[in-house]
Formats: C-alpha cells, structure tokens, sequence
C-alpha cells in the first residue's frame, strides 16, 4: 500500500506539536534545559534518598550560617529553617532563594554549576525539618498556661509577648514556630543545655573601676556593649577594661522543682501555641 506524505505530513505535524510542547514543560525540574527560576510545579526529588542528599549538601555549604541543626544564628542573621519560613511558603519558593539569593542580605545563591537537582534535594531537606503543629497532640492545656505564664511562673518578668512583657530574654510571641515541645520543655527544665550568644552575661570592670554586668549585646575585638537588667546600655573599648569575665550561662531558672509536670504541660501548650496568626483568604 502506497502512503501519500501530502496526507500523512499535516496529521504527524498537529500530533507533534502537542506532544513537543508537552515535552518542553513536563521534564523534571532539575533537568529542564535553561532553568534558572522554578515554575510552580512541585518537587520530584523527595525520596528518602533524596533528602539524605540533600542534608549532606546543607552540611557541607549551609551549616556554617544555619548551623549543623539548621536553627539559625542570631549573630549572622541566618533564620532558623526548622519553622515557619518567613521569605517562601512552597518548595518552588524555597528553590528560587537557595538559586537566586536575597538581596541585601548575606543569603548568597548557590554556585551557578549546582545542578538543579542538587537545589531540588536541599529544598527536600529543609522541608523535612518542618511539619504541621495541628498534627501535635500536647498533654497540657494552652489557656491554664497562659496564665501561668504571666502568674506563678513569672515568665512575663523577662520575656514578651506580642509586644507584653520584659527585654530580659528572647521574644516568645512567635516561639512556636521554631521550637518543637521538646524542645520547649527542655529549656525550662535546664535553661543552661543551649543559650544564643546574645543572651550571655558580662561582667566588666571599667577604668573607673566601677563593675557593671548585663547581657552581651554586640562584641567584637575591639568593643563591648552590655545591657544591664535596667535596660541601660553601656559601652566600653577594650583597651580600657581593667577585668572582663564572660558567662554562658543562662539567667533563667529551672523549673523542676517550682512547677509540677502538669504545670510544665500547661505551660508547653501556651509557648507551642504562639506563633503567628493566618488570617484566611
């Protein structure tokens, strides 16, 4: 049987164009010829294998900012990425700042020879740290704790909540965000097991000779400023400090003896609950 190419060309050409452009937008992402911003499309390296490689790249580029648990560094600026993530709410999101960077920022993008693949890999990582705290069943009670918080336990003292409270340790309004109730717990417990840099103490003694201790605000080879428990700042040059003694130590106290393990609970769902509302489209 003879095939006339006049009839069969036009039907093989409206057949290709169809499937060329299907081919054009459904390669994988990390294999998508030119792709240098990423289109909505999901992630399709999510394996268990997948986000192992991808922690060993985080280790290997990311930690030195992030840190090794990828809970940030208040000095460096770098956010904790085991919570809400403040700049990206999806995977492409997330993939196009690791690609292209923050402006303005110290968050540089990747080298432009890291594959797609590799980028689509740390995004799986990283999304691995997170889960949904709707998903979390807690033993305490939110709503007793608050009241705890701002009674028995004296938190309100030093800490502040939506813009309530004291300057004398870290800003719990968004808490929940990044600590899991582990987490949380722990820190009542043993308050000293991990304390940021920026909530160590200091006590120094200055050319006047007068000794004055507060928190470590800012420090470098050079300067020292403290903040003392009366908010006040001080100042001082190295050069002109007669004794300076540095304590990474916590000032909060353990709560194991003042407050029961139900107590604890309460007081675990009220910092587990506080983090920033979603206001429905």
């Amino acid at each position: 049987m003879m095939i006339k190419l006049d009839r069969v060309l036009p039907i093989l050409l409206r057949l290709a164009v169809p499937v060329l452009v299907l081919g054009l937008f459904s390669y994988p992402p990390g294999l998508r010829p030119n792709s240098a911003h990423a289109e909505d499309a999901g992630n399709l390296y999510n394996t268990p294998i997948d986000i192992r490689m991808g922690n060993r790249y985080f280790e290997r580029q990311c930690s030195r900012c992030h840190g090794f648990d990828a809970k940030g560094n208040d000095e460096t600026g770098a956010p904790n990425l085991t919570g809400r993530l403040r700049r990206a709410s999806t995977h492409t999101g997330i993939f196009n700042i690791i690609r292209e960077g923050v402006p303005g920022t110290a968050m540089l993008p990747v080298a432009a020879d890291v594959p797609d693949a590799t980028v689509w890999q740390l995004v799986a990582y990283i999304d691995s740290l997170r889960y949904d705290p709707a998903s979390v069943e807690l033993a305490g009670d939110a709503e007793t704790g608050s009241k705890l918080f701002a009674g028995k336990g004296n938190c309100s003292d030093c800490h502040m909540v939506n813009g309530r409270g004291g300057r004398l340790g870290p800003d719990l309004s968004r808490i929940g965000e990044n600590k899991t109730p582990e987490d949380l717990l722990m820190a009542m417990m043993d308050p000293d097991q991990e304390v940021a840099p920026r909530w160590w103490t200091v006590r120094a003694v200055g050319a006047d000779g007068v000794i004055r201790e507060g928190f470590r605000m800012n420090e470098d080879s050079f300067s020292l400023r403290i903040m003392d428990i009366d908010s006040n700042l001080w100042s001082f040059q190295k050069r002109d400090i007669e004794n300076y003694e540095r304590r990474e130590k916590s000032t909060m106290p353990s709560y194991v003896e003042s407050l029961s393990d139900s107590e604890l609970n309460d007081l675990v769902a009220y910092l587990f609950s506080l983090r920033r509302e979603v206001i429905a489209q």
